[in-house]
């Protein structure tokens, strides 16, 4: 089983903001695999479905950015023990330019306070992350300002690509594994 994990924050004010990248691409994994409901559970909002013989569980913690690991600990729990092959998370990233993905497993949390929460609660970085750059702050801009602001008008045409390009490399990542997804999708 593969879990497939949107970071994000709950709730309409930061629902389409930098921050919640990981929920929007989830959203439209959902749509391509058909998921018509999402149901409360692991402090999240859980789906269910299955793509080719790979039975697939999508979540997004409901727990905020910062202690997003609680849900996920709790949906991977007797699920899995195989992080990296099983388990992706789908994160916002400022390190990268708009639009740009990176995927790969392991690694520090760079900053990341979802990432670093994700390690703290399943005891180990030996998971697979899938990075969307939202584009650096600005100059004088502070850092939480910026995820938590909504994508400007002249650049929702990128987000858009970004978001549909990383649909295919989550749905990539459930067929071929990591490796094959990396190689495709990278760079």
């Amino acid at each position: 089983m593969k879990l497939l994990v949107g970071l994000g924050n709950p709730g309409p004010r930061y629902r389409h903001t930098r921050h919640n990248v990981g929920f929007i691409v989830l959203d439209r994994v959902a749509e391509r695999l058909g998921v018509k409901a999402w149901r409360e559970k692991f402090h999240g909002e859980l789906a269910e479905a299955s793509y080719g013989a790979e039975k697939v569980m999508l979540l997004k913690p409901m727990t905020y950015m910062n202690l997003s690991g609680t849900s996920v600990a709790a949906a991977a729990k007797n699920r899995t023990d195989d992080f990296e092959r099983d388990v992706l998370a789908v994160v916002d990233d400022v390190n990268l330019p708009l639009g740009r993905l990176r995927l790969r497993s392991g690694g520090s949390a760079g900053g990341h306070n979802g990432l670093k929460s994700l390690a703290e609660h399943l005891g180990t970085q030996a998971f697979s992350r899938l990075r969307i750059g939202v584009g650096d702050t600005e100059a004088g801009q502070d850092l939480a300002d910026h995820v938590l602001s909504k994508f400007r008008p002249d650049e929702l045409p990128e987000v858009e690509k970004a978001v549909d390009r990383a649909a295919q490399a989550v749905l990539s990542f459930i067929e071929r594994g990591l490796e094959r997804t990396m190689n495709e999708f990278n760079g």
